[in-house]
């Protein structure tokens, strides 16, 4: 029997975490949409954990979320006007798009980055997962977790607030993705 003394906390947590979205998203969609959305809390885990160590978002996870996204919206039904496949590339485009602007229009005025383009590209492949409505409350939810965490951090250490506080972003909008498809039957 192998010791367990090389396993650290963190890993026991995130595989905990990863069991419990697996469950969460079987029971909230059985069948074909519940595997392909716990494929999707999976790939948000790891995109998360990634960002949140290194302040970078794989392009290969991103890739994964859009290909899952793409495959998901092909192969369930769907009530859109517009060929499923069309529609999700169309919301993948748009968003990123106006979220490309704001990064070089943040950059050009501010002097520093705003957010990464690794952020952009994974707002993309949200948009190709979810509505519109989801993406709006995936995006919002994501923007106040990570306000709220780094404002608890800076008063839990008696920090001084700093308006070039950098965040992984990505940290928080990955599990934000899986929780907008969780909440998107409710949306419309």
């Amino acid at each position: 029997m192998k010791s367990v003394d090389h396993v650290k906390p963190g890993q026991i947590l995130s595989v905990a975490v990863l069991c419990a979205a697996t469950l969460v998203s079987l029971v909230a969609a059985p069948g074909l949409d519940g595997l392909l959305g716990a494929f999707l809390a999976g790939t948000t885990i790891a995109i998360a954990i990634v960002d949140a160590r290194s302040y970078r978002i794989p392009n290969e996870l991103t890739a994964a979320v859009l290909a899952l996204a793409l495959l998901r919206v092909s192969l369930l039904p769907s009530d859109t006007e517009l060929h499923p496949v069309a529609h999700a590339v169309l919301r993948a485009a748009i968003t990123s798009g106006l979220f490309y602007i704001l990064a070089i229009s943040y950059r050009h005025f501010r002097g520093r980055e705003g957010f990464g383009f690794g952020d952009v590209k994974l707002l993309g492949a949200a948009a190709a997962w979810l509505d519109w409505p989801a993406l709006l409350v995936a995006i919002e939810g994501a923007t106040l977790a990570a306000l709220a965490t780094y404002l608890l951090r800076q008063w839990f250490y008696r920090r001084p607030m700093k308006t070039t506080a950098i965040l992984p972003f990505g940290t928080f909008l990955a599990p934000f993705i899986w929780i907008g498809w969780l909440t998107e039957p409710l949306l419309n």
